[in-house]
């Protein structure tokens, strides 16, 4: 049997997305086969999508599941695809989206799609990074880097030029370095000129570069904030797909917006239920 799926992208960064009522046996083989770009759809993902449309404003309930077949806690370009995808089907201007990090308010702002992220920390434990204490500019595998979590724990490192850099050789081995029990995402950034900062991101989950990274453009964004490289709110970040904007809001939460494109919609095949 088939099942159908809408194809969204955020700057690049590209999901399928399934109602949760659809019935899927097995979300990780599904999305380790449909995530491939030879042999399936192609994405950076698929999000399983619960529609509750009888609150006001709107709630979805958003599940990630990466092309590895492990579901991620959080994602922001994730986030702003599902807000779109909401607000597509109830007519509201704003939604409230549940993720397993917690819950964000996402709204239309002209043509961008903002989400309000979930709470940052640099606190060791909770990134979780071994440490005894923030890990602000320390050498991990031969890169120096801050560490933050954003919803998903990021390794951030300033360079001069990220066009230099090889991110298929340095980002593995920090990916997957002991210091990290959960594993991390890898982010390259180098200043813009104008208090902003271009971004490649190394996503755990995905295991390569992808086109946008939300959560990574919001880790570089407070790191420079806290290490002193910028004063800019909103701080534009660059990633090879597009144009993001985080900016810091009276709660002192940052928000993430750019660009949703819903691409074009398709079915992919699963398993039959089993009758009974």
């Amino acid at each position: 049997m088939s099942i159908p799926f809408q194809k969204y992208h955020g700057t690049g960064n590209d999901f399928l997305i399934i109602h949760a009522d659809e019935h899927v046996p097995d979300r990780g083989a599904l999305a380790e086969r449909e995530c491939d770009r030879t042999d399936g759809v192609g994405a950076d993902g698929i999000l399983f999508l619960a529609l509750e449309e009888q609150f006001n404003p709107p709630r979805v309930v958003m599940t990630l599941v990466q092309p590895d077949g492990a579901t991620a806690p959080m994602c922001g370009n994730g986030a702003r695809c599902a807000a779109e995808w909401a607000m597509d089907r109830t007519g509201s201007e704003s939604v409230m989206i549940d993720t397993q990090a917690g819950t964000l308010r996402a709204e239309r702002d002209g043509e961008a799609v903002v989400v309000e992220m979930t709470e940052l920390t640099f606190v060791p434990d909770e990134v979780p990074v071994n440490a005894d204490e923030p890990v602000l500019r320390e050498e991990i595998e031969g890169l120096e880097v801050s560490v933050v979590n954003t919803g998903v724990p990021h390794a951030v490192s300033f360079v001069d030029d990220v066009d230099d850099v090889d991110l298929e050789a340095v980002a593995p081995p920090v990916r997957y370095a002991d210091v990290f029990p959960k594993g991390t995402n890898v982010c390259v950034a180098s200043p813009d000129g104008s208090g902003g900062f271009r971004q490649r991101t190394y996503e755990r989950g995905v295991e390569g570069e992808t086109d946008s990274c939300g959560t990574g453009a919001v880790a570089i964004a407070v790191a420079a904030r806290r290490l002193g490289l910028t004063d800019a709110d909103p701080v534009a970040v660059s990633p090879p797909g597009g144009d993001l904007r985080v900016s810091f809001n009276d709660r002192g939460r940052p928000t993430l917006a750019g660009p949703v494109e819903h691409e074009f919609d398709g079915e992919v095949a699963v398993e039959s239920p089993v009758e009974p």
